[in-house]
């Protein structure tokens, strides 16, 4: 050890000085300059030699013992472990990430943004959720010591049962529902509990997050046209699927609203053969603008062959990260039989949305949220026809918080995104929603225009934008 020198640094900027101990020998027995088997100084000489307590040297040992630097032999003091070599013989003082994998620093201060991924946070009731968070937790606090119900608190469930059936018709009891965070969580459990061979189909535009999720969980997926009602029956009937997954509430992204005559055929379809399912992901059912709210299709289901599922991260914040989903009885009987699943979702999130739901407070704020959504819609619409005129076609506006819109131009959507990431605008191309590769897209061009972070000021300012991204 002699030919070691630890220089100790007393400044204030300094760390701990066992700290520093620690990390000079730690140093010196990686690049094996104290070989194994060496016995190191007893803390009382080293303490001396340094000039610093001996605590400050125990606990540096302790800290290199610990971790295996070190081990100890009763009576004789503490000697160096044998370590296997690193395999690289070139030695970096400090890790540096390759530059293909750092995250650009984006700074949004002048963007405006049409992204269909935002809610609206500014008119968001942070004090009435904070108080039902309070509440909550002083009158369950004990709970938040255990491991909550793998399927979610039962008494939040009880709520969210209400809640559905109250607005969206669905027919279940809080035993059927399974609370998670985010779901894509929830479709990655259901794919366990359907079979391994079920072949599923999705949407043609669709939600591309779920259809990567199951591709890489090894699922064969097919796509499904849409015509003018929703999910082409001559396609599912070709395609002939275990397991369809359907937005028919706003049909994401195109916004279409499914109508009755296409859901009865899509449960009679379900009803044919054994062992068929729907999901049905009715992700932004709370806003519908100039119709009233359409019951879900799992309200029709009779023979239990609908999947819901619903979300919190539309009606209140993504960040909650709260979904859930109501399983038939024979998913839910497969369901219990697994004893290694734990509730994702945060228990103080659960508590608070429980209090925020039965206090009135939710439905006070859809209330609110919808006619400001609609406004706001109302608006940019306005804005867009009076600056396209003839050369714009809105579609899939009546609900939810985004609408589709075409241009007559002969500019094609690539160079259209190209020329609004310039003009710092934020909007995406129906492109990204088609899930197969090599199918004919369309001819002319289609956005994605979201609208709900999207201030009244900006509007204006949004359109010209556009404008010049699509004409130049």
């Amino acid at each position: 050890m002699d030919m070691i020198t630890i220089s100790i640094d007393h400044s204030e900027q300094a760390d701990y000085i066992y700290q520093q101990i620690y990390q000079k020998i730690k140093k010196e027995i990686l690049n094996r300059n104290l070989l194994p088997h060496t016995q190191v100084p007893s803390k009382r000489e080293l303490a001396g030699k340094l000039r610093v307590s001996v605590n400050s040297v125990n606990a540096a040992y302790q800290q290199l013992l610990a971790e295996g630097y070190l081990y100890a032999i009763e009576r004789k003091g503490f000697f160096v472990e044998q370590l296997d070599t690193f395999y690289t013989e070139e030695q970096t003082s400090s890790f540096v990430l390759p530059d293909d994998l750092k995250e650009p620093a984006v700074d949004r201060g002048e963007w405006i943004s049409f992204s269909h991924m935002s809610v609206n946070m500014a008119h968001f009731p942070l004090k009435s959720w904070f108080r039902c968070e309070q509440k909550s937790a002083a009158r369950a606090f004990h709970t938040l010591g255990d491991m909550a119900h793998p399927q979610g608190i039962y008494g939040v469930r009880e709520t969210i049962t209400r809640l559905i059936s109250l607005t969206r018709g669905v027919k279940c009891s809080p035993e059927q529902i399974v609370i998670s965070a985010g779901t894509q969580m929830l479709i990655h459990l259901l794919t366990e509990l359907l079979p391994d061979d079920a072949l599923y189909a999705m949407e043609e535009p669709g939600y591309r997050r779920m259809y990567q999720l199951l591709c890489s969980a090894g699922k064969e997926v097919k796509t499904i046209r849409l015509d003018e009602k929703g999910m082409s029956m001559r396609e599912i009937n070709k395609q002939n699927p275990d397991v369809l997954i359907t937005t028919p509430s706003h049909q994401f992204p195109t916004g279409v609203i499914m109508p009755v005559s296409r859901r009865i055929q899509l449960l009679n379809w379900a009803a044919e053969v054994a062992d068929r399912y729907i999901i049905e992901d009715d992700y932004d059912s709370e806003f519908k603008y100039d119709v009233d709210s359409i019951p879900a299709l799992q309200s029709l289901d009779r023979f239990q062959n609908v999947i819901y599922m619903g979300t919190f991260s539309k009606s209140l914040l993504p960040g909650l990260r709260i979904s859930y989903m109501v399983l038939p009885p024979e998913l839910l009987r497969k369901y219990k039989k697994r004893s290694y699943d734990l509730q994702t979702c945060n228990t103080l999130a659960q508590l608070a949305l429980q209090e925020f739901i039965d206090s009135g407070e939710y439905q006070k704020h859809i209330k609110k949220m919808k006619q400001m959504y609609k406004e706001k819609r109302e608006k940019l619409i306005h804005a867009l026809d009076e600056a396209f005129g003839e050369k714009i076609t809105v579609k899939g506006a009546n609900a939810g918080l985004h609408f589709v819109t075409e241009f007559d131009t002969n500019r094609p959507e690539k160079e259209i995104l190209a020329h609004a990431s310039r003009l710092q605008l934020e909007v995406f191309g129906m492109s990204r929603f088609q899930l197969e590769e090599g199918r004919k897209k369309q001819n002319t061009p289609a956005l994605i225009i979201g609208f709900a972070r999207l201030k009244d000021e900006d509007i204006g300012e949004g359109v010209k934008r556009l404008q010049r991204a699509v004409y130049g």
